[in-house]
């Protein structure tokens, strides 16, 4: 993921201080039911489409603005899957991060897919039943798009 110009603004005052960062991940899905992953340049692995807001933008905007960005697809939110504090991420740099993420379903509404910028290696479509291999994050938000389940939380967050 690309770091935005107001994080590096913040890390030339915070160093490598843990941040509290807004972030969106999407489920996409095409006409055909498939869902949209891409390989990550950062990583080497498949995973779900996501990013960082811009200051002031809506969570839901910034998911239509990176499913572009880094697919070429076009798509339009349909629900909000999960909302979901994320544990703390320490990058190779030191610079350490925690994640409010806010997943949403997405449907394409047109567009190619292909790599569309320099945080993915490869941009595909996939059935559901044929997935490449992906973490528990990126399974739980495609199983809740799945479904019609209402939005997920932690439920122990209230204990």
């Amino acid at each position: 993921m690309a770091t935005p110009d107001f994080i590096r603004t913040l890390r030339a005052f915070a160093g490598h201080q843990l941040l509290w960062l807004p972030g969106v991940s999407v489920v996409v899905f095409d006409d055909e039911g498939r869902v949209l992953l891409n390989r990550r340049s950062d990583t080497g692995k498949w995973a779900l489409i996501g990013g960082i807001p811009e200051p002031g933008e809506q969570p839901a905007a910034c998911a239509v603005r990176e499913i572009h960005e880094e697919t070429g697809v076009r798509a339009v939110v349909e629900r909000v899957l999960v909302v979901q504090a994320l544990k703390p991420v320490t990058y190779e740099n030191g610079d350490m991060c925690q994640y409010m993420d806010i997943s949403f379903r997405c449907r394409a509404v047109g567009g190619e897919a292909r790599v569309n910028d320099d945080e993915s290696l490869e941009v595909g479509w996939f059935e559901v039943d044929a997935l490449p291999d992906l973490g528990e994050f990126a399974l739980l938000r495609i199983k809740q798009a799945l479904s019609d389940a209402p939005t997920w939380f932690d439920p122990t967050s209230f204990s």
